[in-house]
């Protein structure tokens, strides 16, 4: 049985419910928590300690974004998720739930973010809105582009700014650090969505649909330890320029050993190991906050 169709908490809601959470992945939150680090990401780099109200809206919105987004992939992707053995019993796919009610439920989604957009400062808003391209466009980047993970690491941590511009309103946070910040986040998606797009290597073969594991193929499991090795990299470079002691850069040593753990361990054939391993990075997100956060204490002190 594929996960997608694995029985899980979701069944015991009753039918039509449980059919709607399936399809806003609320089974799998892991999801969830890779939009929400990354808005502490750039919370933190404030040079004020602005973000504390805030992240009840960060955490709200990463629950209405990525739940609108897995329903407005659901809907575009309907006939291609037909075709491969892990999607093809999702709700829109298998015809469970219909393509109208798909996108009413899309709207009503809509309108919780739009509630948690117009809660956040004005300058944040603006930011926030600008993900709107990326969001839309993510869908199609496996038709068009081998590395579609790069579109998804740009979209899913596109908190960082969003938090970075909410948390200081002057905008006196040095944006060179953010930048690094968010580079280091786009190779961090590279790295797990990698490890995710292995599951279904065979079928998107079959159904025309390109991954980073497709184009990596052999060469997967070094180009994920690649990708996470620059992950470190970069965000060790952020720290640096920030200012931070050589104690805070060393406290980025357990996220680098959970990276590698990931990286040497990953059986890219084996489904299961793919998705523990993805579904790790739920907790490679705290790790790589700390050192933000004790960077951040420290420049505060």
């Amino acid at each position: 049985m594929t996960p997608d169709a694995i029985a899980n908490w979701v069944d015991r809601l009753p039918p039509r419910a449980a059919l709607y959470a399936r399809l806003g992945r609320f089974d799998r939150p892991a999801g969830i928590w890779l939009l929400f680090w990354p808005c502490l990401f750039g919370a933190f780099l404030a040079p004020v300690a602005g973000w504390w109200p805030l992240w009840p809206l960060f955490f709200l919105g990463s629950v209405a974004m990525r739940t609108a987004g897995c329903v407005y992939n659901d809907i575009v992707d309907r006939d291609l998720d037909a075709q491969v053995a892990r999607t093809a019993s999702r709700p829109v796919a298998s015809g469970a739930i219909s393509v109208k009610r798909a996108r009413l439920f899309l709207l009503l989604l809509s309108l919780v973010g739009l509630g948690v957009l117009l809660a956040l400062p004005r300058q944040a808003q603006w930011v926030a809105l600008a993900s709107l391209m990326l969001v839309a466009g993510y869908p199609f980047m496996k038709r068009i582009t081998w590395w579609p993970q790069a579109w998804l690491g740009l979209t899913f941590n596109w908190g960082i700014p969003v938090g970075w511009a909410a948390a200081d309103p002057t905008l006196r946070a040095d944006l060179p650090v953010m930048l690094l910040v968010y580079g280091a986040a786009i190779a961090w998606t590279l790295g797990y969505d990698s490890i995710y797009a292995t599951q279904d290597v065979e079928d998107d073969a079959l159904a025309g649909v390109k991954s980073s594991a497709r184009a990596m193929g052999a060469w997967l499991k070094p180009g994920v330890g690649l990708f996470y090795a620059l992950t470190v990299a970069l965000m060790a470079l952020a720290l640096w320029r920030w200012g931070a002691s050589w104690p805070v850069i060393a406290s980025l040593i357990p996220a680098a050993a959970h990276l590698g753990w990931q990286a040497v361990t990953l059986q890219p054939t084996d489904t299961q190991s793919a998705l523990k391993r993805f579904r790790a990075n739920q907790f490679t997100g705290p790790l790589l906050l700390l050192p933000i956060l004790l960077a951040a204490i420290e420049a505060g002190a």
